[in-house]
């Protein structure tokens, strides 16, 4: 048996055409799933993308497999945090334009709240090692649970002979190093002039680096900085910051560090740092950023500048995904774009892996998460506990 959240039964998929209603029991519904996947989404955004599938597509069936992977695939094109722009479109989907605020807002909330307590205890006790015996048993879980999303998302996106090896084109391309944006984009190109020109050429690849640490910390000094220039300064990156939330770290260096001297190196480290061992959106870096710049109020107003471009861009675009289907050279183009997202979802899982996977009992976990994800699809809650329950048990021991 797959435990339910609550008294809610799915719903039929619904089919493209007028907006839900915002009803009382379904903006309900959108605010608990996605407060439970803000508060257990561990891992970054393959981890939060495996996450919403099995929430939304097999358990609840908000959407369908393929507007499910549309959806990635637009997403994946526009500037911003792709998994809570994913967050917001399901979310509307489900209940309407309320249903849109309600959901990214639940999703963000739980990350910030935690964020603002970790810059909270750096800048008063110096250090960002809080949750790092839990992360040990969790991250693995993690793995097991992204790897059968990859399995399960493959076997739809990747359905001829030319996307699979477009596919491995774009995850040459994420070993390679070029940008996740061409990655998507130039997939999309070849698949749609191949499905209908007849013309196959390779567009070459190319990805996002990976960046990630973790670090103790130093006492942090909050400098006089306006919370109107926070709120520029972030609301700026939230609108041109495209691939992932690992991404915005190059931008923060850049802007942060280098150009304005808000906070040094070491604090950006252990900004990411903390952006790592949270729930929730990576984007939440700019949470911590904002409260070593500026205080809570600096942490409030960066997390609100840095979402608002993804809100106001699903609004506006949004609406479109359930119908791409409906012309055939976006058709094809989305084929490329999502076998392209899948390829990088594996990728990043690989990455993650690497980083997860550190000795044989975190392999263990890691198999363990897949087999009975595979076999038993239960809740995620009782994975993400289990995993935590195992490292508490070896930090202790």
């Amino acid at each position: 048996m797959v435990p339910s959240d609550g008294p809610d039964s799915p719903d039929p998929e619904p089919e493209p055409g007028p907006e839900p209603r915002p009803e009382p029991r379904r903006l309900g519904e959108v605010a608990r799933v996605f407060l439970k996947l803000g508060a257990l989404g561990f891992g970054g955004p393959a981890a939060h993308i495996a996450m919403m599938r099995l929430e939304v597509v097999e358990r609840r069936a908000w959407v369908g497999e393929q507007e499910f992977l549309d959806a990635l695939g637009v997403t994946g094109v526009i500037p911003g945090p792709g998994s809570t722009q994913m967050a917001i479109y399901l979310a509307r989907r489900r209940a309407g334009w309320p249903g849109l605020v309600v959901g990214g807002t639940c999703f963000v909330l739980p990350a910030m709240a935690i964020v603002l307590a970790l810059a909270w205890a750096y800048v008063e006790y110096g250090t960002t090692t809080i949750g790092r015996g839990l992360l040990y048993g969790i991250t693995p879980v993690v793995i097991g649970i992204v790897a059968d999303a990859v399995v399960r998302l493959g076997r739809s996106a990747i359905r001829t002979v030319r996307l699979a090896l477009l596919a491995g084109l774009v995850v040459v391309g994420w070993f390679t190093g070029a940008p996740v944006l061409l990655l998507l984009l130039g997939a999309g190109a070849v698949e749609a002039a191949a499905a209908h020109l007849g013309k196959w050429r390779d567009r070459g690849a190319a990805a996002a680096a990976f960046l990630a640490a973790s670090a103790g910390g130093r006492r942090a000094h909050v400098h006089g900085v306006s919370l109107v220039d926070v709120f520029l300064e972030f609301l700026k990156l939230g609108a041109v910051v495209f691939g992932s939330g690992y991404v915005l770290v190059a931008y923060l260096q850049h802007d942060i560090v280098d150009h304005l001297h808000w906070i040094t190196q070491q604090q950006l480290v252990d900004a990411v740092a903390a952006g790592q061992v949270t729930p929730g959106p990576v984007f939440t870096t700019a949470t911590f950023v904002g409260y070593l710049v500026a205080g809570f109020w600096g942490g409030v107003v960066a997390t609100i500048a840095i979402f608002l471009p993804s809100f106001l861009l699903v609004a506006a675009f949004g609406w479109i995904v359930p119908h791409l289907r409906r012309w055939t050279w976006s058709a094809a183009a989305l084929d490329g774009v999502n076998a392209a997202a899948v390829a990088l979802m594996a990728g990043v899982t690989w990455d993650l892996g690497g980083t997860a996977i550190v000795d044989v009992l975190t392999a263990l976990l890691a198999l363990a998460s897949f087999a009975v994800l595979w076999r038993w699809r239960p809740n995620l809650v009782w994975l993400v506990l289990a995993g935590a329950l195992v490292g508490v048990v070896h930090a202790v021991v």
